[in-house]
């Protein structure tokens, strides 16, 4: 005894939500005394907190169809290292705070790119000169599209 099985059917047993082992197993934790958000509602939240928190440049990728590693993807700049850690670490918080939802976040010590995984929005924080190099617009927007004509 002990098997995956076993540890999805103790999951599913203890959880009162049955999609709680799912995204635990891929990494997400949702805290069951708060409703889930729908991709749409999330991605409402997530564009409400990078205006508050004067974000630059925001583009949002709808991904539904084209992946299966979410439904949107949102880019944005900051100006500073500071500036793009602060962003990162307030949406982190406002999400857990709305709507119980604990986010994935990588490079938040660095402040030059942090990405901030959701389950259903994938969140990449740039400064200016670390987006400009990477460019993840042009390998996720469709061709002949601009960032400018993908923004809110």
């Amino acid at each position: 005894a002990g098997g995956p099985a076993a540890r999805y059917k103790e999951d599913n047993v203890l959880s009162p939500e049955p999609q709680a082992a799912q995204d635990a197993g891929r990494g997400v934790a949702v805290m069951a005394t708060k409703s889930q958000p729908t991709s749409d509602q999330l991605l409402a939240r997530v564009l409400s907190s990078l205006d508050d928190d004067k974000a630059e440049d925001v583009v949002q990728i709808d991904l539904r169809g084209k992946t299966a590693i979410g439904d949107h993807m949102v880019i944005a700049s900051g100006r500073s290292t500071r500036q793009v850690a602060s962003m990162a670490e307030k949406l982190a918080d406002r999400l857990k705070q709305d709507y119980g939802l604990l986010c994935k976040v990588e490079g938040k010590d660095t402040g030059d790119w942090v990405l901030i995984d959701t389950g259903d929005i994938i969140i990449h924080l740039f400064r200016p000169e670390v987006r400009e190099f990477y460019q993840l617009e042009k390998m996720w927007l469709p061709a002949g599209t601009s960032p400018a004509q993908s923004e809110n």
